[in-house]
């Protein structure tokens, strides 16, 4: 194999079998003890698997799908992957200043993300000066002065990037979005960006809020469930779970994915005795194996079949009285939907026309449709448009805002949709911005910030100088990782307040910082007692979560502790924020959240209830905060990608043992990859087109409308049953084919889901 040097060490002998068709049961049981127990000691592995996503214990720090009301949820209300998440974050390993000492910044720059993670829990503030070539230890006060200085010392606050992942807490995202504001920025980039942003300007725009209308009774009593572009068996495992209690109430799930997954194709309930002796669960009653980026197509070909059906029997099809009374724009979208070419759907989709008939027949008898969805449809060009189209598809048949109908985009980390409520954004409504300015006594920046692709773009030109990022692994989230680094390198200051070691602490600023933090599992103590915080689900489920483990050092500060130590230093007395007692009662910053943010009334009251409360949506009851005050209906302009001749479209994906940029593990148990990950799938007929062989060695070579091209080296080519001129490859190895200029209308989102590549041979040298 070529050599790969050190950014490959753990990729080893590389074995393919058949992919599964089945997810969970007893092997992922044995997997998930497995990885915990050789993370931690078995006392602290059972404490740790007890106390997760109980009304009493921490909230998974992995996905954000919800967990049942309590007396409904399992005692082991966990997935494999949220076991091995929080084994990852538990883990007994420590990384000290003796380990930054022995490893170099350079050296560690060269490590892999699965090594730089197996070392452990950080332990001590770090700091590496200008010109120097190792970490050091600083205290406290000394590193919040110098992250301090730099921000003072700023020519205008707009020079900052305060970065979030969905690991942060409502109390400390509130908290944070409150200081950047009042330093005078809404330089709020976040992981969000990067993900679900095309769903929030989609719901936006055509039903007035941009989040998810459903919850899990809804997904439990619906006739019909769409699961499109999302693989629950590996991103959000326990969402099999509920897509079986669907099956069991007789409704019927439609798979729509480029990959056959396993979890959609049958699962085995490990908490059941059925799931661990027995077939398991059928859950797809049609799986729809379609192109990347054929959703639109999709959606608008079934939106032309209910309308012609309508046009043939008027009354019996759409739900005209929901239409009349509560949309605006259906005469416009009809006339759009009548021009759809099915030659150009079934070329864009590759389905057949028989398959998508079928699909009608199923809508046809459905009196209630839920369509769930992940970032095979946002991950695209088109990425807001075919969301949109989501909406029209629903709205025809009056399934918005009643029972066992509406949109569920399915969140892929835990508060991701809890830091959007509490102000993580740059682009926080005025309404907002008016009641921070009411309960705090300053003008919050009016002026919108930067996302995540616009901060890489303002550190790359020297427009932004000192980058905050408080969670996440910013580095390695972000397309284009050649330019994301080089931008990162551009800062006067980066400083990452973190849990783990990524890669992200080795693309440095000209100063860097490394602030260790409590993780969602550790216990947080305070001059006030032990404190709790909370997090929002996917489903607007809002409930505390309170660590019980001992911290993995006694110099972690808690990201509450952090931030308004930070503001205290930069801002002083003005505003006059009381950030002392927000860090000693963590009650006094949910009392000030109650007054701010509309549906938090009561809240420390309302959250201490077992499972807390629902934050309200106006959709349910059919209210839309759109201009009109209706839901609307909108025209979206068909497109489909074309990759020249001789190339494929790559989307990327996750492995089954990752989370997020992190891989636990250098295998795919569901996909049969074991033993690397440097590895792209590619469909037998494709390979044999381009005259190359299973287990070729590769290059990938993305071309970009510019006539530039990004290069991934050394991939194993695996022969898969992808649909025909598509591939797939894992990331974060192939986000440096992601042309940083490659993003969604409108929101802005990395086009990781319809990269155009090139596969180049490489010429294996033979020994002597």
């Amino acid at each position: 194999m070529r050599d790969l040097g050190e950014d490959g060490p753990d990729e080893g002998e590389l074995s393919v079998s058949a992919p599964k068709t089945w997810a969970t049961g007893a092997p992922a049981v044995v997997h998930a003890l497995q990885y915990a127990l050789g993370q931690t000691s078995p006392r602290r592995t059972a404490l740790t698997l007890l106390n997760i996503n109980q009304t009493k214990g921490f909230d998974c720090p992995g996905c954000a799908w919800p967990e049942p009301a309590p007396g409904k949820r399992h005692r082991n209300e966990y997935c494999e992957n949220g076991a091995k998440h929080i084994a990852d974050e538990a883990t007994s390993r420590r990384v000290s200043a003796d380990f930054f000492r022995q490893h170099s910044v350079d050296e560690l720059s060269r490590k892999s993300d699965h090594w730089l993670n197996q070392q452990g829990r950080l332990t001590e503030p770090m700091v590496l000066r200008e010109g120097a070539t190792h970490y050091e230890p600083i205290g406290w006060d000394e590193a919040l002065d110098l992250l301090a200085g730099e921000l003072r010392a700023l020519d205008h606050p707009d020079e900052a990037l305060f970065y979030t992942s969905g690991r942060l807490a409502n109390e400390p995202a509130f908290l944070l979005q409150l200081f950047a504001r009042a330093f005078g920025t809404n330089n709020l980039p976040d992981c969000s960006n990067m993900c679900h942003e095309s769903s929030g300007s989609a719901l936006g725009e055509t039903l007035g809020i941009g989040k998810g209308s459903v919850s899990l009774d809804d997904l439990y009593d619906s006739d019909l469930v769409f699961v499109v572009g999302q693989n629950p068996g590996t991103n959000h495992p326990r969402m099999l779970s509920a897509l079986e209690e669907t099956k069991r109430r007789g409704g019927e799930v439609i798979a729509v994915n480029p990959l056959p997954e396993a979890g959609l194709l049958r699962f085995k309930h490990p908490q059941k005795a059925r799931g661990i002796i027995g077939r398991g669960t059928d859950i797809a009653d049609q799986f729809l194996q379609i192109r990347p980026g054929g959703d639109l197509a999709l959606f608008q070909a079934l939106n032309l079949m209910l309308v012609e059906a309508e046009d043939k029997e008027p009354g019996t099809v759409l739900d005209r009285a929901f239409i009349d009374a509560h949309t605006t724009g259906y005469d416009a979208f009809a006339e759009h939907i009548r021009e759809t070419s099915w030659d150009a759907v079934l070329e864009a989709t590759g389905l057949s026309r028989d398959e998508i008939e079928q699909v009608h027949e199923r809508v046809l008898a459905s009196r209630s449709v839920i369509v769930c969805w992940a970032m095979g449809l946002t991950q695209h060009k088109h990425g807001v448009p075919t969301i949109r189209e989501v909406v029209n598809f629903l709205l025809l048949r009056g399934n918005i805002g009643r029972p066992g109908a509406g949109v569920c985009p399915v969140r892929g980390h835990s508060n991701v949709q809890g830091d959007r409520t509490m102000g993580i954004w740059e682009r926080m409504p005025q309404v907002f911005l008016n009641s921070l300015e009411r309960e705090f006594g300053f003008a919050p920046p009016t002026r919108h910030g930067l996302d995540s692709v616009d901060s890489i773009r303002a550190m790359r030109d020297g427009h932004a100088k000192v980058f905050v990022g408080v969670a996440g692994n910013f580095v390695r989230a972000s397309p284009d990782s050649d330019v994301t680094e080089r931008a990162l390198r551009n800062c006067r200051l980066t400083a990452h307040i973190s849990t783990k070691l990524n890669r992200s602490h080795a693309v440095c600023g000209r100063t860097a910082l490394i602030l260790p933090t409590l993780g969602r599992s550790d216990r947080d103590t305070q001059a006030g007692g032990e404190q709790f915080m909370t997090v929002e689900d996917s489903m607007s489920e809002v409930h505390a979560t309170r660590g019980r483990l001992a911290p993995a050092s006694p110099q972690l500060l808690s990201e509450v502790s952090i931030i308004t130590r930070l503001a205290r230093k930069v801002l002083g007395s003005a505003p006059d924020i009381p950030w002392a007692d927000f860090e000693a009662d963590y009650d006094r910053i949910r009392d000030r959240i109650a007054r701010v943010v509309d549906g938090f009334e009561d809240f420390n009251e309302r959250v201490r209830r077992p499972g807390g409360f629902r934050l309200p949506n106006p959709v349910n009851s059919r209210v839309f905060r759109t201009p009109t005050g209706k839901a609307v209906f909108s025209v979206n302009d068909f497109t489909q990608l074309q990759a020249p001749q001789g190339h494929l479209v790559l989307q990327t994906l996750r492995s089954h043992d990752q989370w997020n940029t992190i891989p636990y593990a250098m295998d795919d148990r569901y996909r049969g990859i074991k033993g690397g990950r440097r590895v792209v799938l590619v469909n037998p007929a494709d390979l044999a087109g381009l005259g190359l062989t299973d287990g070729s060695l590769v290059d990938l070579v993305s071309i970009w409308s510019d006539g530039s091209e990004r290069r991934a080296d050394a991939f194993r080519v695996v022969g898969y049953p992808t649909p025909p001129g598509s591939a797939a490859a894992y990331y974060p190895e192939t986000n440096v084919l992601v042309p940083l200029d490659s993003v969604a209308d409108i929101s802005n989102t990395p086009t990781s889901k319809s990269v155009i590549v090139r596969l180049e041979a490489v010429a294996v040298p033979t020994s002597a």
